[in-house]
């Protein structure tokens, strides 16, 4: 899965750390650091990574919603958000031990990994013994409300202690998410060359649509458009993999058996399709370097003409340009082709929580009972609504049972083109990746702020996208047995060096060049133990249902 933005859908600012000034979590008698608080009351400060590239807090300290959980639960909150890569970010923080007290990130990939060796080095805190003082904390991470291969990589997999939470897996199919990646073109370049997107099918047909984006010279402010991009550090750019094989990370044999993508014939093809992208100019080759807001500058700018990621991520990325140049918003292409998969199959989604929740051992005694007390405050119902839609009679109010939006926050929220002012609110600043299950639709009422041209916009892309509906995973994926293997510690820099691989033979300099690069690392895995590891795998899989088809989500 992407990665929501923030994979998506897609956002920046670090907090500064000053030595040892900064305690993550304080025991304060009396009043906090706000100047508020009552006589004798006992506050803590809890320190909290919102390890998501782009995400970004308020501009005015302490907010309204802030307020509110100080309130019911005595806490104050200092936020660290990254800049850069995620997986980067988790494995730097246990190798420098500049430790936060809450870590939030991704709920797979090598975030995913690294927040799991990092329980089992003893790192995080064991809070299995005081769960049951937490139900709603509980209630998240109950084997029927977690993916089973998740449940067994991540939850369940430390011989009954218990270090991880899951958040925003949906609580009931109503509430999955499907964030419509894929690619999208303006609407107004798509006119001026007579292309109808719905006619680009094949890689073929996406290859010469990209070629005549190219030739027709586009500019804007005298800077070139390019025909192809993406947001920061390649996201999502590589999702046209679907045309080339089954989109999942492994693949059927035929034989019973499944292999790594990474030694396919269809990947092969994929990477040098995109090499072919990058020498004819038709693919910003910055994409793969650029920052965040460098990429949504370039779009704000009119100079992307394709984007590949989720619908939210772009349409949120380009509604300053597209308010100001009216036509020229973002539709879908498409649906293309899917390599060795049934045209009327529906599109397979592995739909699960965001984000996996830790205390690491950085907060130590009753400050793990003032983490526990927040984070199971912010995963019930009122916690789940404070953090989506803030303060109730403030920002909303309940009518017949249900949330609405008041009229003066809508009405400012609408034109909130940044989120600054939302984020100043409190509101989309980190605390929804803390509230446990997902129940926006089924206990929330749906989203009170959604914006009816947006929702229009997402529906009609749906109905392009999904002609067929969507299947959503339950399968066992490769990738989480794997791990389990007896060569994976050999073996897994070797496989951590694919998307830096994959980067490098997309610039090379010739097909063959491309292909060497390639081949000298499926040399490199097979040397550590890959053979091995994928004859575990396949033997601990048999008789059970294989992830072998997916699409990005």
């Amino acid at each position: 899965m992407k990665r929501i933005w923030s994979k998506g859908a897609s956002i920046l600012l670090m907090s500064a750390m000053v030595g040892g000034l900064l305690i993550g979590c304080t025991n304060t008698s009396g009043k906090d650091d706000s100047g508020e608080g009552k006589e004798g009351e006992t506050s803590y400060k809890l320190k909290i990574l919102h390890n998501w590239n782009g995400s970004s807090g308020s501009d005015n300290g302490m907010t309204p919603v802030e307020q509110v959980i100080k309130e019911k639960t005595g806490v104050t909150l200092e936020w660290e958000y990254t800049k850069g890569s995620e997986t980067e970010k988790v494995n730097q923080i246990f190798a420098t031990q500049n430790l936060p007290d809450i870590y939030t990130g991704p709920a797979w990939g090598g975030e995913l990994d690294g927040i799991i060796k990092a329980a089992k080095e003893g790192q995080l805190v064991d809070i299995s013994d005081k769960l049951s003082s937490y139900p709603n904390l509980m209630k998240s991470i109950a084997p029927e409300n977690v993916p089973p291969a998740l449940y067994e990589k991540a939850i369940d997999a430390y011989d009954g202690k218990k270090y991880l939470l899951l958040q925003n897996q949906p609580a009931t199919n109503e509430d999955g998410m499907d964030w419509l990646y894929g690619f999208y073109v303006r609407k107004d370049i798509a006119e001026k060359l007579g292309v109808d997107p719905q006619s680009v099918k094949t890689k073929e047909d996406f290859y010469n649509f990209l070629k005549k984006i190219k030739d027709a010279n586009l500019q804007e402010n005298g800077q070139p458009v390019f025909p192809l991009g993406g947001f920061s550090n390649g996201w999502a750019v590589g999702i046209g993999n679907t045309m080339f094989y089954s989109g999942a990370s492994y693949v059927d044999k035929g034989d019973g058996t499944v292999e790594h993508n990474f030694f396919t014939k269809g990947y092969e093809e994929y990477t040098l399709f995109y090499r072919k992208l990058i020498e004819e100019g038709l693919l910003d080759p910055e994409t793969f370097t650029q920052t965040d807001p460098i990429a949504k500058e370039k779009i704000n700018q009119g100079r992307i003409a394709i984007l590949a990621a989720h619908y939210p991520a772009i349409l949120d990325a380009s509604k300053e340009y597209a308010s100001a140049h009216p036509g020229s918003e973002f539709i879908p292409l498409g649906p293309l082709e899917r390599a060795d998969v049934e045209p009327d199959r529906p599109v397979d989604l592995a739909i699960q929580g965001n984000n996996v929740t830790a205390i690491t051992k950085n907060c130590k005694g009753e400050c793990v009972d003032a983490a526990l007390k927040f984070l199971d405050f912010m995963a019930s119902d009122e916690g789940f609504m404070l953090a989506r839609y803030g303060v109730e009679g403030v920002h909303w109010e309940m009518k017949d049972g249900k949330p609405v939006a008041i009229q003066e926050w809508f009405d400012k929220f609408s034109t909130d083109s940044n989120m600054k002012l939302r984020k100043n609110e409190g509101i989309s600043i980190g605390l929804e990746s803390l509230t446990g299950l997902d129940r926006i639709n089924s206990a929330a009422g749906g989203d009170i702020w959604a914006d009816q041209d947006r929702v229009a916009a997402m529906e009609n892309a749906r109905k392009i996208l999904r002609p067929n509906g969507i299947h959503v995973i339950t399968a066992y994926n490769p990738g989480d047995v794997i791990t389990k293997a007896p060569e994976w510690e050999m073996l897994k820099p070797s496989m951590d060096r694919m998307g830096d691989a994959w980067k490098e033979a997309v610039f090379a300099k010739s097909d063959e060049a491309a292909l060497s690069i390639i081949n000298e690392l499926r040399e490199q895995l097979r040397n550590t133990g890959y053979d091995q590891a994928m004859k575990f795998t396949n033997d601990n899989l048999k008789g059970k249902d294989i992830v072998t088809v997916q699409m990005p989500n």
